[in-house]
């Protein structure tokens, strides 16, 4: 009775040692994940590159978050952590400090860099391919699957060529004997074809 006694307090200080492990493992799964959902504010931009005038810092932020960076190519400067974003975002706020108007700042990077350097291009003759290309592209995969199948379904099912008399003569010992025992007697191991 006691060692039942023993085993179950021990059990039932092991499972709460368990519990605990597990509902801290939970927390810290929840806050990684809280952490990892919720949206960045800072992004990448450094204390040294705030600029002191809050409407300035809050222009810069807005096209910051709509110019692409040319390293990574698929996040705004505002979320870069390279080197040339860093530059771009530097650039940003010297513009503005100069005095030019977002209109400006981004009509000067553009000339600088091309449309490719804008998240979102204008849709004009040279930026047809970065706005329709991809679909192109899609439909163009899409019609070309759709031609193959039509093409494989209307072949007609060709019938398997016939045995040779030397085929036949093969299938008929394998048929007569047991397959086991037709491969050891055609000289290869057990399970090999010949």
């Amino acid at each position: 009775m006691r060692g039942a006694a023993a085993a179950q307090s021990g059990g039932g200080a092991g499972l709460r040692v368990r519990d605990l492990v597990l509902a801290g493992a939970l927390v810290l799964a929840a806050a990684l994940v809280a952490g990892v959902m919720a949206p960045s504010q800072v992004g990448a931009v450094l204390p040294d590159e705030v600029l002191a005038d809050a409407v300035l810092e809050s222009r810069a932020r807005a096209l910051s978050k709509n110019l692409r960076c040319l390293v990574c190519q698929n996040q705004s400067i505002d979320d870069s952590d390279a080197e040339l974003a860093r530059d771009l975002r530097i650039l940003v706020r010297q513009r503005l400090k100069a005095g030019d108007s977002d209109d400006e700042v981004v009509a000067f990077l553009v000339a600088r860099y091309g449309d490719f350097v804008l998240l979102k291009p204008p849709l004009r003759p040279a930026t047809w391919p970065l706005w329709f290309g991809p679909m192109v592209v899609f439909l163009g995969a899409g019609l070309g699957l759709f031609i193959a199948i039509r093409r494989r379904r209307a072949r007609p099912a060709q019938a398997p060529a016939p045995l040779d008399d030397t085929e036949k003569a093969k299938l008929a010992r394998i048929l007569g004997q047991g397959i086991g025992e037709a491969d050891q007697s055609n000289g290869g191991p057990p399970g090999s074809a010949s």
